[in-house]
C-alpha cells in the first residue's frame, strides 16, 4: 500500500482525515465469511476520540460527524479497536 500524500499534517482531531490515509490494496476483497466475532459500537457511549480509528490495522473505521462507523464488508474482527476504546462503547460480539 502507498500512503496518500498530505501538504498538511493534521494537529487537532478536526483535521484527521474522514476515511483511512492508505490508497486500497490489500482491502480490494470482501470478508471471505471467516470471521467468527465482530466489533459492534455502541453510540451512545462514544465520545469521538477516535482511538479506535486511528489504531485500525485495516482502515475500516471512519467518522461522522465525530462518531465512528464500521465498514463490515472490510472488518476482521482482530479486537484492537474494542482494546483501544477507553469509554467501552464498542463489544465484540459472535458473528450470526
Amino acid at each position: 500500500m502507498k500512503p496518500y500524500l498530505r501538504d498538511k499534517v493534521p494537529t487537532t482531531l478536526s483535521e484527521i482525515p474522514d476515511h483511512t490515509a492508505y490508497e486500497a490494496g490489500y482491502l480490494v476483497t470482501k470478508n471471505a465469511g471467516w470471521r467468527n466475532i465482530r466489533p459492534v459500537i455502541n453510540l451512545e457511549k462514544c465520545v469521538g476520540c477516535l482511538q479506535c480509528y486511528l489504531y485500525c490495522p485495516d482502515g475500516v473505521i471512519s467518522k461522522e460527524e465525530n462518531k465512528v462507523r464500521l465498514d463490515y464488508d472490510f472488518c476482521k474482527g482482530c479486537g484492537i479497536c474494542k482494546k483501544m476504546c477507553h469509554f467501552d462503547a464498542i463489544q465484540m460480539e459472535v458473528e450470526k
